[in-house]
This record gives C-alpha cells, sequence and structure tokens, in this order.
C-alpha cells in the first residue's frame, strides 16, 4: 500500500472513530468549517462541481454559482459527518432522521412479493435512507459499491454498510447482477445509486439538456425479474431531518428490443432525478465528470 493509500484509508479510520464521539451540534459545526475551507480553496471537486451546477441551472449568474457551489459543500460534507457518525446513531434518531413522500409506492410493491428497485441519484444522504428503510420498515436489501483503493477503505465502507443493516456486493467482479435478480425473484428489495455509469458502458440519457450516460442496470433487472423500478429523491433542508420522494413506478414498455426498452427505463429514470436535482441542486453531490462532452468533448455538444 502507498504512502497516499495508507493516509487515505487512516483519515477515513478517524472519521468513523472520532466524529461519530462528538455531540451532534459539534460534528454540524466541524462538517461546515470543513466545506467552507474546501470551497474556498477551489481545488478539483469543488470546479467540478460548479461545471455541473452551470447545466442544471443554465442562467445561473457566476455569483449565483458560486453560492451554489458553496451550499453544495456544505451538503456534501453534512453527507460525510451524518455518515461518519450513523453506526452510533439510536434507532428512533435513524428513524426519526428521514421523512419521505409517497412512500406507499414502495411499501405496496413489496407487500406484491414480485420485488422492488429503488434508483438514487447522489442526493443529499443516501446511506441515510437505507438505514431507514432497514431500521424503520425492517426491510433488509441489497446494494452494489464501487471497488475504493486502497482495498482497506473499500473493506471499511462494506462493513459499515452492512453494519446498517445492508448486504453489500462489489461492483466489479461480474457476479452482482445474478445475486440482484435472485434478491428481486425472492421478493426483496435492492437499492442503486444510478446517476453515474462506473462501467462505461451505460445507457446514452438525455440530461438537462445535453447527452450523459447511465447505467443499464435498474432497467434490466425490471425486464428480468418483473420486480417494480421506483426512482427516489432525496434532499435537506433547514432541519435535522432529511426529506425523500418516492416516484411513481418506471414501467417496462409493451414493444420494443431489450435495448430499446432499457433506453426508454433509463431515460424516466433520468427525467425523475432532473426532477429532484432541479428542485434542490446544492444536494446534489456530483463532483465527478458525468456529461459526455465532459468526458469526451468530440462525443458531446457543448
Amino acid at each position: 500500500m502507498s504512502a497516499q493509500d495508507r493516509l487515505t484509508d487512516a483519515l477515513y479510520g478517524l472519521g468513523w472513530g472520532a466524529v461519530k464521539k462528538l455531540p451532534e451540534p459539534a460534528a454540524v459545526r466541524l462538517g461546515r468549517t470543513i466545506a467552507d475551507l474546501a470551497w474556498k480553496q477551489r481545488g478539483k471537486g469543488v470546479r467540478r462541481l460548479e461545471s455541473n451546477y452551470a447545466r442544471v441551472v443554465p442562467d445561473a449568474s457566476p455569483e449565483r454559482l458560486a453560492e451554489l457551489s458553496r451550499a453544495g459543500m456544505r451538503s456534501y460534507l453534512r453527507y460525510w459527518m451524518e455518515s461518519f457518525r450513523l453506526p452510533a446513531w439510536s434507532e428512533q434518531r435513524i428513524e426519526g432522521g428521514f421523512d419521505p413522500k409517497d412512500l406507499h409506492h414502495l411499501t405496496e410493491g413489496m407487500a406484491a412479493g414480485k420485488g422492488v428497485i429503488l434508483a438514487l441519484p447522489h442526493l443529499a444522504n443516501w446511506d441515510l435512507a437505507g438505514a431507514w428503510v432497514t431500521t424503520k420498515l425492517g426491510i433488509p436489501f441489497t446494494t452494489v459499491a464501487e471497488r475504493l483503493k486502497p482495498e482497506t477503505l473499500y473493506d471499511r465502507f462494506v462493513a459499515y454498510r452492512e453494519g446498517l443493516g445492508m448486504e453489500v456486493l462489489p461492483h466489479s467482479g461480474g457476479t452482482a447482477f445474478g445475486t440482484l435478480a435472485r434478491r428481486l425473484r425472492e421478493g426483496g428489495l435492492v437499492c442503486l445509486v444510478a446517476d453515474r455509469d462506473l462501467s462505461a458502458s451505460g445507457v446514452e440519457v438525455d440530461f438537462f439538456g445535453d447527452t450523459a450516460r447511465m447505467p443499464a442496470g435498474p432497467a434490466l433487472l425490471a425486464q428480468q425479474t418483473g420486480a417494480l423500478l421506483l426512482p427516489v429523491t432525496l434532499w435537506y433542508d433547514d432541519s435535522p431531518v432529511m426529506r425523500g420522494r418516492v416516484h411513481p413506478p418506471v414501467e417496462v414498455p409493451r414493444s420494443g428490443t431489450r435495448a430499446e426498452k432499457t433506453s426508454v427505463m433509463t431515460q424516466a429514470l433520468a427525467d425523475a432525478f432532473a426532477t429532484g436535482i432541479a428542485d434542490h441542486p446544492e444536494d446534489w453531490h456530483m463532483l465527478q465528470r458525468l456529461w459526455l462532452a465532459d468526458l469526451d468533448p468530440a462525443k458531446g455538444s457543448a
């Protein structure tokens, strides 16, 4: 392991070891302080976040974009402070920490016994939403995690999420899809963060007026297993409670090839994600390149 990898692993270990012991007001202040420092330094991630916000809010002035990126970094650090502290939260704190709208789409889908896929963008705190599902609703679920470097950091994330009641599968390796399909055929729940393609073989979608690529997995799983596919969006307000919405199901088209159906369904997911992101852009933690024009200028229109 390189010195950089050891430092990265140690810093995350410090977060989970120390931040969770802080009183909540102190953790909130610490997160905001770190966010503001990072924003003032205008590193690569902050500049990319601001560039992405420029696509979401195309008429924003430079001053408005700066305000958005500062709020975005504060939201991002709120996510991290909450995540570091989640393992120490009581069941009551978790249950009171999330308030989703239109939950009936999920509960009715689970009652039908055909399995449910929840697909989310990188909005607010998806880990808290997952912990709420396992704690408040008592529904275990399976998810997929990107393999991180160093391997010890990936192991930390897996242990953290498993401690919250999730079954975690590695994104790489080729076996995740089959396991997810089995869980759904058994009537289970699968949750996937699905606004950024990690395979470079995803589905092209129109996203805020330009082409991006999103993973095909949610749509393919729904087609192959008959499970219900539900977009979910999350956001913060000025309270300690995270808000959310379970959107209506994405239907499988009655006609077309598998690829055509997958394209239509993934676009529907992208449209639902865009609705939530447009309403709360500062809570979209996308600090990476997403649009094809940014990934490869020759393939995009921007």
